[in-house]
């Protein structure tokens, strides 16, 4: 049973890394619409937000593997203690760029920034644009522009960037889903850090781990309930990187449950005179 676990284990860590290359390819392809020669360093990283994300949830989860699975207790001191709890903070500085990638773009959609004198998509065919609905770019031009709306009303996503009325409001949409996925994870990072943190202390049982344990499957159905917004909307591959996360994160239930048994057994063999 232990080499099954074993074996799903690194295949969904495996498939992660594939669903990251996807992710990084998809930012970089958009970076080719909304990025020019004057956007900031700071507007290049939002706009590589989700790959940024992914490289800090892959570092977490390994210095959880290591903690929670790889390393013995007599190994977790020293230097190799504050390795691993070093490159967790420096991940933990990527998440929060995560959380501020994302409120921005929640709050730059808020104004409602009407294209003016464009009645028709196609007028704006020399102006070098590109239309965005449900997260897909083209460019405008007399080929794809009678094809993109046929609304009257166009407003800007971002410099170079239009939808119209519903388009708009969808993206409105899917940048608080991105948000709220980002902070509903760091929710169960905490809830996470802090399991280990008893069960460092020889913790194993008890109403703190209950309620750990409560927590993380309420956060968990809040994902799944983005996963299927995202699969409702056609993003298969949104849809199944969530769920290989929840995998992923499992697997470290998993090491942090092997774990409160093995504390449980030394406890019982401590007790046997």
């Amino acid at each position: 049973m232990h080499k099954i676990q074993q074996a799903i284990k690194w295949t969904v860590y495996t498939l992660l890394i594939v669903n990251f290359v996807f992710y990084f390819m998809e930012d970089w392809d958009r970076t080719l619409y909304t990025l020019n020669e004057g956007s900031s360093f700071l507007e290049l990283t939002s706009e590589f937000a989700t790959s940024i994300d992914e490289i800090g949830w892959f570092l977490l989860l390994f210095m959880f593997e290591l903690e929670t699975y790889v390393l013995s207790d007599s190994a977790w001191k020293g230097w190799t203690a504050y390795a691993v709890r070093g490159t967790r903070l420096f991940c933990y500085v990527l998440l929060a760029h995560s959380v501020y990638a994302f409120t921005v773009e929640v709050v730059d959609l808020r104004p409602t920034l009407r294209v003016e004198n464009v009645s028709e998509l196609c007028a704006m065919t020399d102006d070098d644009v590109s239309y965005v609905y449900n997260l897909e770019y083209t460019s405008v031009n007399d080929e794809t522009c009678a094809e993109l709306s046929t609304e009257s009303a166009f407003f800007w996503r971002s410099e170079g960037v239009v939808t119209d009325a519903g388009g708009l409001q969808l993206e409105r949409n899917l940048a608080w889903v991105d948000l709220i996925e980002v902070v509903v994870w760091l929710l169960i990072l905490l809830v996470i850090e802090f399991t280990v943190r008893l069960q460092d202390r020889g913790v194993a049982a008890g109403p703190y781990i209950t309620a750990g344990n409560a927590a993380q499957t309420m956060l968990y159905l809040i994902l799944v309930a983005a996963a299927v917004y995202w699969v409702t909307l056609g993003h298969w591959l949104y849809f199944w990187d969530e769920l290989l996360w929840i995998g992923g994160f499992a697997a470290i239930q998993m090491n942090l449950s092997d774990w409160r048994a093995e504390i449980q057994d030394k406890k019982i063999n401590q007790a046997v005179p």
